[in-house]
């Protein structure tokens, strides 16, 4: 089976492919730019430099979460087109759990995270044992002075693109920082839980997978409905009244 994987989940953008467990290609690039800039010229480079074509991929993979919103739309899209394009079923896996597999040969815990700020971040927990990687937790979203609270004495190896973020703020506990080849996920890790996932012939559509609601959805909900205030006999505020309340 030959995959091609794509992640945008984070700071960072990569694809890959993948045949039969073999990597036959990988690009990766942490330059700033927007993924709208970067992820689908990389993956039509990616496929004329080892000179492949779209139409010799059986599956597309992606990163569908949890991470950044932006990235994330961007990439599950992509990976739906390409696969409804190409009449190929199209597959999503987490992001953290991607990330974690270039610290499946470490031993020990490897705790996958990323930024998810406001002072939290996504993480999932894992152990590794002989390069192969069993979940400890689901993917979840958490204060980062809990994760700390929960990882006392446990010295975990951390990976993902707020790992040196959970690093600096470790308080003193042990926790080993992977090096930055193997600290930023790739699709590589994308690639591989998608040749290893049982319904990967059946999947026909990847959605994303958020965790929590964005900033603009939270203030949204957050905000007084207009009118609600002078509707319940209360003075109507002002626009920076408002502004200031939100």
């Amino acid at each position: 089976m030959t995959i091609l994987a794509l992640d945008s989940s984070s700071l960072s953008a990569s694809a890959a492919v993948v045949r039969d467990g073999a990597l036959l290609a990988q690009s990766f690039q942490n330059n700033g730019l927007t993924h709208s800039q970067t992820l689908m010229p990389m993956v039509e480079a990616l496929l004329q430099n080892a000179r492949l074509t779209l139409a010799e991929m059986d599956l597309i993979a992606v990163a569908h979460g949890p991470g950044s919103f932006t990235g994330l739309r961007i990439g599950v899209a992509a990976a739906n087109g390409l696969a409804w394009g190409l009449g190929r079923p199209c597959l999503g896996v987490s992001s953290l759990e991607a990330a974690a597999q270039g610290a499946a040969h470490w031993g020990g815990l490897v705790c996958a995270v990323q930024d998810a700020r406001r002072g939290e971040v996504y993480n999932a927990l894992f152990s590794s044992d002989g390069g192969v990687l069993t979940r400890l937790t689901e993917d979840r979203a958490l204060p980062l002075a809990a994760l700390w609270a929960e990882m006392q004495k446990k010295n975990p190896v951390l990976v993902g693109d707020g790992a040196e973020l959970c690093y600096n703020e470790r308080n003193g506990a042990p926790a080993r920082l992977a090096p930055p080849h193997l600290r930023f996920p790739g699709a590589w890790g994308v690639a591989c839980l998608a040749a290893a996932h049982p319904d990967r012939d059946k999947a026909t559509y990847a959605a994303p997978v958020y965790l929590r609601v964005s900033g603009a959805e939270r203030e949204r909900k957050e905000r007084p409905a207009a009118g609600g205030d002078s509707q319940k006999g209360a003075p109507a505020k002002s626009a920076s009244e408002r502004s200031v309340s939100v």
